[in-house]
């Protein structure tokens, strides 16, 4: 699996847990096609955002400008957690493509103002003293 699919599923996977209190496993279970198999990525960043969820939604807040954590899009919120997560706990990706992969995910799923913004607080996040 390309890791922009891992991605992608990654944020289905986030949505659900944001939207039902699934358990991360199921949500995981859920996103998958039959016959397709767990991805070690995709399976990293689900779980790291659930285990880390704390500190990625506080270095969220923190970089938020005239925005509520709580009126965030539950889109929005999720791609913000998958890259922050990302940015602070992936070392193997540099920031600029977490940032971009972050950006592209939110013009697919997002609304027509959702990449702009997502760049924003991830590029404060990314600069910020974590």
């Amino acid at each position: 699996m390309k890791r922009r699919t891992a991605r992608e599923k990654a944020l289905q996977a986030l949505f659900q847990i944001d939207m039902t209190e699934l358990e991360p496993k199921e949500a995981l279970e859920n996103i998958l096609e039959e016959n397709e198999n767990m991805d070690d990525y995709l399976e990293m960043l689900v779980l790291g955002v659930a285990q880390h969820q704390e500190r990625v939604d506080t270095a969220i807040r923190e970089n938020l400008e005239k925005w509520s954590f709580e009126r965030l899009a539950k889109v929005d919120r999720n791609i913000l957690r998958l890259a922050t997560y990302e940015l602070l706990f992936v070392d193997s990706v540099p920031d600029k493509v977490v940032i971009n992969e972050a950006i592209e995910v939110a013009k697919r799923f997002g609304d027509d103002q959702s990449g702009k913004f997502i760049n924003s607080v991830l590029s404060k996040v990314s600069h910020s003293p974590n």
